[in-house]
């Protein structure tokens, strides 16, 4: 059943990234002056009572419900983060008194260990990220768009996204542990092998993400996104005038409306060619992972992308979809892969949105290519770090 609700909760937030997106693409992030509600009421008011409430702020309905309708998906969202957490509270308890019977009775239990190991920390964690993300979303409404919150906002709401990912990978393995009554070390020797261990490059890889996260938040919250006219060039130059000074100049005023942006047009062409940059670093990065992965299974592993029962209910049909090892073993299944495909089909948004002039579409879809991105990368994380975590550290502290 959890492991039902962290899925739920994962579309959930990918659907409240995109309301979010939305809501700012069609210049609604201000379409409630006031927060937690809108013009001092839980729902949309009409235009004379809005005007009563704030007379210097002219009611927009449909920006006023586009900003309602996201504060409505993520407060369900933080009532679901309550749910799992009382879910967790109680599977823990109702496993551990099932332990402590079994101990007496001078049963061995080691399978039962693995059982009891919800990640009740990992939903402690959901809640507080949560918690903070409405602060963010608060002070998004009171601080006028502020880009430096504006842009945590965004890294907040993907941060949620990677932490449920986690929660149902660790679930899942939960699951797969007790169906089986198998013991973790010897599927975590066995699972050493199959996935390359680079972790330096993967932390390069994680920080280059963060990077270009951050880096295409501040894009979108200066409105640099048109920046630019034309591509691989810009405004018919490769290295055309640019303010990086005052487009990285963090300490911007509090107090006037960032609606639109406040910086200059070479301010906003610095960052958005700092976003390309980054672009091209990250996916360099991938490559080089994917490429390490694929010669690893080439060189004497022939089991080295998954195996040969795979547990995961996603792995599952994509392994009876290939239909036999060595269409396994050729890297199709590479978790990189995922992460480098994920990372190529964003890069096509994004040069497609300066082509295009920033359709609101191709926009939208953007930022969910963000979110697929960061949750192809932290899936393929978890894969090649998994192992060390067993060994380390032990069952428990495994799926914790």
């Amino acid at each position: 059943m959890a492991r039902h609700l962290v899925a739920g909760m994962l579309g959930l937030v990918i659907l409240v990234i995109g309301l979010g997106a939305w809501t700012r693409l069609v210049d609604a992030g201000l379409g409630c002056p006031d927060w937690p509600g809108c013009y001092g009421a839980l729902v949309v008011p009409d235009a004379h009572t809005a005007s009563l409430h704030s007379p210097h702020h002219p009611l927009e309905g449909y920006k006023a419900w586009a900003e309602m309708i996201h504060r409505y998906a993520a407060s369900l969202l933080g009532l679901a983060s309550l749910a799992l957490l009382v879910l967790g509270w109680r599977v823990r308890r109702r496993e551990r008194r099932l332990r402590l019977t079994r101990s007496a009775a001078g049963m061995r239990h080691r399978a039962l260990d693995v059982a009891t190991c919800f990640p009740l920390a990992g939903c402690w964690l959901l809640l507080a990220a949560l918690l903070i993300q409405g602060a963010f979303g608060a002070f998004t409404v009171t601080l006028k768009l502020w880009p430096q919150v504006v842009t945590l906002h965004l890294l907040g709401g993907l941060g949620v996204a990677s932490l449920l990912l986690l929660l149902w990978l660790s679930l899942t393995r939960r699951l797969a542990a007790r169906d089986a009554r198998a013991t973790l070390p010897k599927a975590a020797d066995d699972h050493g092998h199959r996935v390359l261990r680079q972790p330096w490059l993967a932390t390069l890889a994680a920080a280059l993400l963060l990077g270009q996260l951050a880096l295409g938040g501040w894009t979108s919250s200066n409105y640099a996104g048109l920046a630019c006219e034309g591509f691989p060039t810009c405004n018919g130059s490769l290295w055309p005038a640019m303010d990086w000074g005052e487009g990285f100049h963090l300490s911007q005023d509090v107090g006037p409306s960032y609606l639109h942006g406040q910086l200059h047009g070479e301010a906003r062409t610095a960052i958005h060619l700092a976003h390309r940059g980054g672009a091209v670093l990250l996916g360099a990065m991938l490559l080089m992972l994917y490429w390490r992965q694929r010669r690893h299974v080439q060189s004497g592993h022939p089991e080295a992308v998954l195996p040969s029962r795979p547990s995961s209910s996603l792995a599952r049909p994509l392994a009876r979809l290939a239909g036999n090892r060595r269409f396994m073993s050729t890297g199709t299944l590479n978790p990189w892969g995922w992460a480098l495909a994920a990372w190529g089909l964003q890069a096509a948004l994004g040069i497609a949105n300066v082509l295009w002039w920033l359709p609101l579409d191709l926009a939208l879809a953007h930022t969910l290519g963000a979110v697929m991105l960061t949750l192809a990368m932290v899936w393929a994380m978890d894969r090649m770090s998994q192992a060390h975590r067993v060994k380390r550290t032990g069952m428990c502290q495994t799926l914790a």
